[in-house]
């Protein structure tokens, strides 16, 4: 049986990837049982992300260019329920992880000192925020100004005393929950990062459940600040 908190987490991913996308002036489609997006997406964010259990290899590969793009960039499909799969259509399974919940109510964890957070609000704390999280990757560029009018969207950043960017995270309303992703921290303090961002949402959006998913060390400090696993999930690549 599927987790509705993992269908919540789901719904909420793809309202964040249509932001995303939006941004960049590639708005995506909402069908009943996956967001999909005719043209190629933004580096990083997939093509199409079901929605149901239920859907279909035709759900999302009917309704995205699946071809090899000019930079070289293949096809995702954010399969979110691991109920795909799309090897004969020449996918790869790029990684897995696991969708996440915090209950809403769930006490705030108390943020290491030294790291004051708060909401964006410029395009030049965008970029600085996007300079660090991007940490020499290229990939600085891909979050655009245009979503800091998004009212759903909120990028929190933590500085040090000194008053430079040290951590981050992206809170994406949608779905009846705050999506949490991109958490990072510039010293690699993955710990200190989930704690200082749950605790400013805490602030911000009392009474609102935390989702998002996770693998590795962040899904690891996720669990360990009040996140709860509620369903595996799979990204599928055309290389």
């Amino acid at each position: 049986m599927i987790d509705d908190r993992a269908s919540t987490a789901a719904r909420n991913n793809a309202e964040w990837c249509e932001a995303v996308c939006r941004a960049h002036g590639l708005p995506g489609d909402f069908g009943p049982r996956a967001w999909t997006n005719p043209r190629r997406t933004p580096l990083l964010y997939p093509d199409a992300v079901t929605l149901s259990a239920d859907a279909t290899e035709d759900d999302v590969l009917a309704a995205i260019d699946t071809a090899t793009d000019t930079a070289g960039g293949g096809c995702s499909v954010k399969d979110s329920f691991a109920s795909l799969d799309l090897s004969g259509a020449g996918f790869d399974v790029l990684f897995e992880a696991r969708w996440l919940h915090r209950p809403a109510g769930t006490p705030a964890p108390v943020a290491p000192p030294g790291v004051a957070w708060a909401p964006l609000t410029t395009p030049a704390d965008l970029a600085e925020w996007a300079t660090a999280w991007d940490a020499g990757q290229g990939l600085a560029a891909l979050f655009r100004p245009e979503l800091l009018a998004d009212p759903a969207v909120t990028f929190l950043a933590g500085r040090d005393p000194d008053g430079r960017v040290a951590a981050g995270a992206v809170v994406s309303l949608g779905g009846g929950a705050a999506g949490l992703s991109n958490v990072f921290a510039t010293d690699g303090d993955t710990d200190g990062a989930w704690a200082g961002c749950l605790s400013a949402m805490g602030r911000q959006w009392p009474g609102t459940p935390v989702v998002g998913y996770e693998h590795g060390d962040d899904l690891a400090a996720a669990v360990r600040y009040g996140c709860g696993v509620v369903g595996p999930l799979r990204v599928w690549l055309a290389p």
